[in-house]
């Protein structure tokens, strides 16, 4: 099949009338796509308030645990040349 042939057959196609849609076809297709859309939106809403529940536990440990700080020294220095 030649480009010219592949291209024609291709125009015909696109340029024939689209076949209806069935009512109950589209109607599924509807409720599916919004049902899809709203646990899309959910599962985006956990994930951020997972998000931010981290952020605050991670937010409250730092304070309190202060891990940027040195530890006090558990053993003093040797006393020499006195």
């Amino acid at each position: 099949m030649s480009g010219n042939d592949r291209e024609a057959t291709v125009r015909r196609l696109m340029e024939q009338a689209p076949r209806p849609v069935p009512p109950e076809i589209h109607t599924e297709a509807v409720r599916r796509g919004g049902r899809m859309l709203r646990r899309r939106a959910l599962a985006r809403r956990l994930l951020w308030l997972l998000l931010l529940a981290a952020a605050v536990a991670f937010t409250v440990w730092a304070l309190t645990a202060r891990p940027w700080v040195e530890p006090p020294s558990d053993t003093t220095p040797p006393l020499t040349g006195w």
